[in-house]
């Protein structure tokens, strides 16, 4: 755990080092806050269902731009062979960058907390939907961030990484919206597996096993075939 903490630590250090955590958690915050603001004085509705809809999609864009550097610039640095052949396993270089990640992605959960506090003073928000959101967005981030990671692991280019993840996050995201034109056994394989389905279904309040199990499935998933791609590495 020392190993993976450090090596996490390095991942965050080298983020906020670029400008890339610091447009990534301005360009988070101005865009939802935006629209909660809409939402709050212009519609005069006291309700974070907007973030909370709205959350997803702006993570399916941002998640693969903090990802895509991970392995992918490591890789065409000539860095990740030596980072690799130090006295340090590929799981904890997979987890370090999944935690370095993840903490990030968090942060930008955190800052909108005052929004929630703002609502919780101007109005009486639904507090278990309300916890059920940010729990699900905590999941939805570990999810994304994973499969990023994976995405970077393919290639050395950072635009090729980039658009690797969004496609799988948006192909798990669409999968639950194309149902009505599939017989019923496959549709119902397709809804579990969308990564949309389980994030609804948080919302409302109830925190499910299932839900959390996909997502941890999702997340340990990918974390595999990362491992497995880069034990393909040529020695």
């Amino acid at each position: 755990m020392k190993t993976t903490w450090t090596l996490a630590k390095r991942e965050l250090n080298a983020a906020f080092d670029s400008p890339t955590a610091y447009v990534v958690l301005i360009a988070f915050l101005l865009i939802v806050g935006w629209f909660f603001s809409n939402t709050l004085f212009l519609s005069n509705v006291a309700s974070l269902r907007t973030v909370f809809d709205l959350a997803p999609l702006i993570f399916m864009f941002f998640v693969p731009a903090v990802t895509m550097a991970t392995f992918a610039e490591e890789r065409r640095a000539g860095t990740l062979e030596l980072l690799l052949t130090m006295p340090v396993r590929d799981r904890h270089v997979i987890l370090g960058k999944l935690m370095a990640v993840t903490m990030l992605l968090w942060s930008a959960i955190g800052l909108t907390v005052i929004y929630a506090l703002t609502l919780a003073v101007l109005g009486d928000p639904d507090s278990g939907a309300v916890a059920g959101g940010y729990f699900g967005l905590m999941l939805l981030a570990l999810s994304y961030g994973a499969i990023g990671i994976f995405a970077s692991s393919l290639t050395r280019n950072q635009i090729v990484a980039f658009i690797l993840g969004f496609a799988i996050i948006f192909t798990l995201f669409m999968m639950d919206k194309v149902t009505e034109f599939l017989p019923g056994s496959l549709a119902g394989i397709l809804e579990y597996l969308s990564i949309d389905y389980h994030y609804r279904n948080l919302l409302r309040g109830v925190i499910d096993s299932r839900d959390v199990l996909y997502y941890l499935s999702v997340t340990l998933f990918a974390g595999l075939l990362t491992a497995y791609n880069l034990a393909r590495r040529p020695e």
